[in-house]
């Protein structure tokens, strides 16, 4: 599943899992903050490959302002020896956070020169992928470096800057004084139209509170959700729907939508294993969801609680027949051995692509700091449709569904729990489950369900 598209027009795009770790997309995030000659400004959901510690330090080494707002850090600054952040601290690198979830997972190379402003030389990485080893060679991730854009390296600058000017203090290393940092702002840049940036900070309003900056929600506000409704309403040929998630209701409902209107539609949606659920769990979440609504009444906030708790939206596709797989890899989720699928994005008529951080859900609406970016790149849109197509037959060519099938139903030893990762429909994934709950009851046991990581096989009824 590993590929990375031709660079044209200073864009290039790097799907995961990748071979190897130079061709990874952290192989290329070595290449993009070595390139760097005068600033850094990064802003990461998780930060795990320490190997990249030695670049960072080597850019500081050299001259390079860098600067870090990173998610853990809000965790971290309680017990933060050996913790990402003080290591970073420690190379003389400002780490701070924010207030809220911050779900980014890009940097910005270059977009500044001193206190000089130079969004046209700037090279942007961003993606679903976060600084792990996971994401560069065992998850599905895609990653976009654009290269020499004012307008996308702009706006990017603006969203870290806003972040970091409200930002909080991680307080561990000797670091530089902090500065606010300015931007452009976006009547200052130039308008590209093959790139629309979208970030969920619109949806928020900025205080000033005894704790620090904060962030806080705007009942009702759906900035990127709004955006993607759209594009989504306007589709002609084709919807594909490539999310770890589809938990999001404006979302999911215009798909519906435009699929009831139009079943000539090629309509699929491509999710992570964690997120089917049975028809009757699905009721469950429906009966819960309209009980909190009718308690809500008309206040917007309340009714915007209800629909941001989590709400699974894969049965309903699948129900309404929308082509759904899941990329299911073991009959209980569990992260430590998961090979997600992680990415988060949308192609529309083969032309358009909607992908960045942002998990399509409530959650990311209105409770993270997130981006979107949509493009309208003829040769991006090949290259993400191409990878849509191959992760869809996952597991198909090799015949693996029924390879396990038979090892369930008709092998002498355990059952596994754990095994090769297969693109599945709904009726499949409830076939194979329900087979393995019949042959091994024992993954109804406590123990089973608290701790799967620790169960990755099953004795059959008579073997325990």
């Amino acid at each position: 599943n590993a590929s990375n598209s031709s660079n044209t027009m200073g864009l290039e795009v790097i799907f995961s899992p990748s071979e190897s770790y130079h061709e990874s997309m952290l192989g290329k995030a070595i290449e993009v903050i070595n390139s760097a000659e005068h600033s850094i400004d990064l802003a990461m959901y998780s930060f795990r490959d320490k190997g990249l510690l030695d670049e960072f330090e080597a850019a500081v080494d050299r001259g390079v302002v860098v600067r870090a707002i990173l998610n853990s850090a809000r965790t971290e600054r309680s017990e933060p020896e050996g913790t990402i952040s003080a290591q970073l601290e420690a190379l003389g690198i400002d780490v701070r956070y924010v207030n809220k979830i911050m779900h980014h997972k890009f940097m910005v190379v270059d977009g500044r020169e001193g206190q000089r402003l130079v969004p046209e030389k700037a090279t942007v990485f961003t993606g679903s992928g976060n600084f792990s080893y996971s994401a560069g060679m065992r998850f599905d991730e895609n990653t976009v470096i654009v290269d020499g854009n004012a307008e996308f390296g702009g706006a990017f600058q603006r969203e870290f800057s806003l972040m970091w000017n409200n930002s909080r203090e991680f307080e561990y290393g000797e670091v530089p004084e902090y500065t606010q940092i300015d931007s452009l702002s976006a009547d200052e840049l130039p308008d590209d139209a093959r790139f629309e940036m979208c970030f969920t900070s619109e949806n928020f309003d900025l205080k000033t509170t005894s704790y620090g900056p904060t962030f806080s929600v705007v009942a009702g506000r759906n900035h990127v959700a709004d955006r993607l409704v759209e594009l989504i309403e306007g589709a002609r040929s084709s919807i594909l729907v490539a999310s770890g998630h589809l938990r999001s209701r404006p979302i999911s409902e215009a798909i519906l939508a435009r699929h009831a209107q139009d079943p000539s539609l090629d309509i699929r949606v491509y999710l992570d294993g964690q997120e089917y659920i049975s028809n009757w769990y699905y009721d469950h979440l429906v009966e819960e969801r309209e009980a909190c609504l009718v308690e809500a009444g008309e206040s917007v906030s309340k009714q915007q609680d209800c629909t941001d708790k989590g709400f699974y939206y894969s049965y309903a596709m699948h129900e309404a027949g929308i082509p759904t797989r899941f990329k299911h890899y073991a009959y209980r989720w569990h992260y430590s051995y998961a090979p997600q699928m992680h990415h988060k994005y949308i192609v529309i008529d083969g032309e358009t692509v909607a992908s960045g951080s942002y998990n399509l859900s409530d959650n990311a609406e209105h409770n993270t700091l997130e981006n979107l970016v949509i493009y309208e790149v003829p040769e991006l849109a090949a290259d993400f449709t191409a990878n849509f197509e191959t992760m869809w037959q996952t597991g198909h060519e090799d015949g693996l569904y029924e390879e396990l099938l038979r090892e369930v139903s008709e092998g002498q030893g355990d059952i596994p729990l754990v095994y090769d990762a297969m693109a599945l429909g709904w009726d499949e994934v409830k076939v194979l489950k329900d087979m393995i709950e019949d042959l091994c009851p024992a993954v109804h046991r406590w123990d089973y369900k608290k701790y799967p990581q620790s169960h990755k096989t099953c004795p059959r009824e008579g073997d325990a």
